[in-house]
Protein backbone atom coordinates (compact mmCIF):
# COMPACT_ATOMS: atom_id res chain seq x y z
CA UNK A 1 0.00 0.00 0.00
CA UNK A 2 1.35 3.43 -0.86
CA UNK A 3 1.57 6.25 1.66
CA UNK A 4 -0.67 9.31 1.37
CA UNK A 5 0.95 12.30 -0.26
CA UNK A 6 2.28 15.09 1.93
CA UNK A 7 2.19 17.54 -0.95
CA UNK A 8 5.23 19.26 -2.36
CA UNK A 9 7.51 22.18 -1.62
CA UNK A 10 7.65 24.74 -4.42
CA UNK A 11 10.33 27.32 -3.66
CA UNK A 12 9.63 28.34 -0.06
CA UNK A 13 5.96 27.36 -0.23
CA UNK A 14 4.23 24.08 0.57
CA UNK A 15 1.41 22.90 -1.72
CA UNK A 16 -1.15 20.29 -0.65
CA UNK A 17 -4.00 19.09 -2.86
CA UNK A 18 -7.25 18.29 -1.06
CA UNK A 19 -10.66 17.18 -2.29
CA UNK A 20 -13.92 18.45 -0.80
CA UNK A 21 -16.08 15.54 0.32
CA UNK A 22 -19.76 15.56 1.20
CA UNK A 23 -18.78 15.29 4.88
CA UNK A 24 -16.98 18.67 4.58
CA UNK A 25 -20.12 20.52 3.52
CA UNK A 26 -23.28 21.85 5.08
CA UNK A 27 -26.74 20.95 3.80
CA UNK A 28 -26.34 23.27 0.80
CA UNK A 29 -23.17 21.56 -0.52
CA UNK A 30 -20.90 24.46 0.51
CA UNK A 31 -17.89 23.77 2.76
CA UNK A 32 -18.83 24.43 6.37
CA UNK A 33 -16.72 27.35 7.66
CA UNK A 34 -15.01 25.35 10.43
CA UNK A 35 -13.75 22.77 7.95
CA UNK A 36 -11.43 25.33 6.38
CA UNK A 37 -9.54 25.05 9.68
CA UNK A 38 -9.04 21.34 8.97
CA UNK A 39 -7.69 22.05 5.48
CA UNK A 40 -5.31 24.68 6.88
CA UNK A 41 -4.19 22.27 9.63
CA UNK A 42 -3.44 19.55 7.07
CA UNK A 43 -1.36 22.03 5.09
CA UNK A 44 0.64 23.13 8.16
CA UNK A 45 1.16 19.57 9.40
CA UNK A 46 2.32 18.27 6.03
CA UNK A 47 4.58 21.28 5.47
CA UNK A 48 6.24 20.52 8.82
CA UNK A 49 6.55 16.86 7.82
CA UNK A 50 8.30 17.73 4.56
CA UNK A 51 10.58 20.11 6.47
CA UNK A 52 11.62 17.13 8.59
CA UNK A 53 9.66 18.09 11.72
CA UNK A 54 7.34 15.27 12.82
CA UNK A 55 4.78 15.48 15.63
CA UNK A 56 5.86 12.10 17.03
CA UNK A 57 9.46 13.29 17.32
CA UNK A 58 8.34 16.53 18.96
CA UNK A 59 6.50 14.53 21.60
CA UNK A 60 9.65 12.50 22.26
CA UNK A 61 11.39 15.82 22.95
CA UNK A 62 8.40 16.80 25.12
CA UNK A 63 7.43 19.79 22.99
CA UNK A 64 4.37 20.48 20.84
CA UNK A 65 3.03 23.21 18.57
CA UNK A 66 -0.08 25.13 19.56
CA UNK A 67 -2.02 27.74 17.61
CA UNK A 68 -1.85 31.00 19.51
CA UNK A 69 -3.74 33.16 17.03
CA UNK A 70 -5.46 32.62 13.71
CA UNK A 71 -7.05 35.15 11.38
CA UNK A 72 -9.17 33.75 8.54
CA UNK A 73 -10.75 35.59 5.67
CA UNK A 74 -13.40 33.73 3.69
CA UNK A 75 -13.54 35.10 0.15
CA UNK A 76 -15.47 32.55 -1.93
CA UNK A 77 -17.19 29.24 -1.14
CA UNK A 78 -15.73 25.82 -1.84
CA UNK A 79 -18.24 23.14 -2.84
CA UNK A 80 -18.55 19.39 -2.78
CA UNK A 81 -16.14 17.64 -5.22
CA UNK A 82 -13.92 20.72 -5.61
CA UNK A 83 -10.20 20.04 -5.99
CA UNK A 84 -8.43 22.55 -3.76
CA UNK A 85 -4.84 23.60 -3.23
CA UNK A 86 -3.68 24.56 0.27
CA UNK A 87 -0.63 26.82 0.14
CA UNK A 88 1.46 27.33 3.30
CA UNK A 89 4.46 29.63 3.85
CA UNK A 90 6.57 30.03 6.98
CA UNK A 91 6.98 33.80 7.30
CA UNK A 92 8.93 34.30 10.53
CA UNK A 93 10.31 32.58 13.61
CA UNK A 94 11.28 34.38 16.78
CA UNK A 95 11.71 32.96 20.27
CA UNK A 96 8.99 30.34 20.65
CA UNK A 97 6.67 31.76 17.96
CA UNK A 98 6.33 31.38 14.23
CA UNK A 99 3.99 32.94 11.69
CA UNK A 100 2.54 30.96 8.80
CA UNK A 101 0.52 32.42 5.93
CA UNK A 102 -1.88 30.12 4.15
CA UNK A 103 -4.33 30.21 1.28
CA UNK A 104 -6.88 27.79 -0.13
CA UNK A 105 -7.38 28.00 -3.89
CA UNK A 106 -9.51 26.41 -6.55
CA UNK A 107 -8.13 26.62 -10.09
CA UNK A 108 -5.94 29.60 -9.16
CA UNK A 109 -8.74 31.54 -7.43
CA UNK A 110 -8.23 32.23 -3.73
CA UNK A 111 -11.17 31.06 -1.61
CA UNK A 112 -9.81 31.68 1.90
CA UNK A 113 -6.66 33.00 3.54
CA UNK A 114 -5.24 32.53 7.02
CA UNK A 115 -2.47 34.06 9.06
CA UNK A 116 -1.45 31.73 11.87
CA UNK A 117 0.74 32.41 14.86
CA UNK A 118 1.91 29.13 16.35
CA UNK A 119 4.02 28.59 19.44
CA UNK A 120 6.32 25.82 20.54
CA UNK A 121 5.56 24.79 24.13
CA UNK A 122 6.71 22.10 26.52
CA UNK A 123 4.30 19.52 27.87
CA UNK A 124 4.16 21.72 30.98
CA UNK A 125 2.56 24.47 28.84
CA UNK A 126 5.55 26.82 29.00
CA UNK A 127 7.02 28.36 25.84
CA UNK A 128 10.17 26.76 24.41
CA UNK A 129 12.51 28.64 22.08
CA UNK A 130 13.18 27.17 18.66
CA UNK A 131 16.60 25.56 18.76
CA UNK A 132 18.62 22.65 17.46
CA UNK A 133 17.25 20.57 14.60
CA UNK A 134 13.80 22.18 14.71
CA UNK A 135 15.29 25.64 14.21
CA UNK A 136 17.68 24.40 11.53
CA UNK A 137 15.03 22.52 9.55
CA UNK A 138 12.36 25.21 9.69
CA UNK A 139 14.77 28.09 8.97
CA UNK A 140 15.47 26.52 5.58
CA UNK A 141 11.77 26.87 4.73
CA UNK A 142 11.31 30.53 5.73
CA UNK A 143 9.87 32.57 2.88
CA UNK A 144 12.31 35.21 1.71
CA UNK A 145 9.70 37.65 0.46
CA UNK A 146 6.04 38.51 1.02
CA UNK A 147 3.39 37.10 -1.35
Amino acid sequence: MSEPTSGAVVGHEHHLAVRVYYEDTDFSGVVYHANYLRFFERGRTDSLRLAGVHHTELLQDEVVFVVRRMEIEYLRPAKVDDALLVRSRFISMKGARMVIEQAIEREGVTLATARVEAALIGLDGRPRRFQGQILERLSAFLAVSAP
